[in-house]
């Protein structure tokens, strides 16, 4: 059993930047990959980026490339998600996944979620 707890989300204007944070715990040597999913109002959940945890090979999804950076910290079993550049389309509640690879197939540990509003 992993457990994975969201920090970080929050207001911020378009153009601003906003880094997630998620701690993991447990038996978090059972993962593969760590990632982040989103899911706003009305539409499914989508899949943001996910980091490999031995090789450190990360995925981005084409709507947040060269915007967004995934990166871990293993000795803090900690992931995170660098937000640049962010567009009130990436208005969200955010979650922080766990699970083995291929990962979109294989997520089986999720966060609480937190909600990153992007406004003026």
């Amino acid at each position: 059993q992993v457990q994975l707890v969201e920090s970080g989300g929050g207001l911020v204007q378009p153009g601003g930047s906003l880094t997630l944070s998620c701690a993991a715990s447990g038996s978090t040597l059972s993962l593969n990959a760590m990632g982040w999913y989103r899911q706003a109002p009305g539409k499914e959940r989508e899949l943001v980026a996910y980091i490999t945890t031995r090789l450190g090979i990360t995925n981005y999804a084409d709507s947040v490339k060269g915007r967004f950076t995934i990166s871990r910290d293993n000795a803090k079993n900690t992931v995170y998600l660098q937000m640049n550049s962010l567009k009130p389309e990436d208005t969200a509640v955010y979650y922080c996944a766990g699970g083995l690879l291929p990962f979109r197939q294989n997520t089986n540990n999720w966060g609480q979620g937190t909600q990153v509003t992007v406004s003026s």
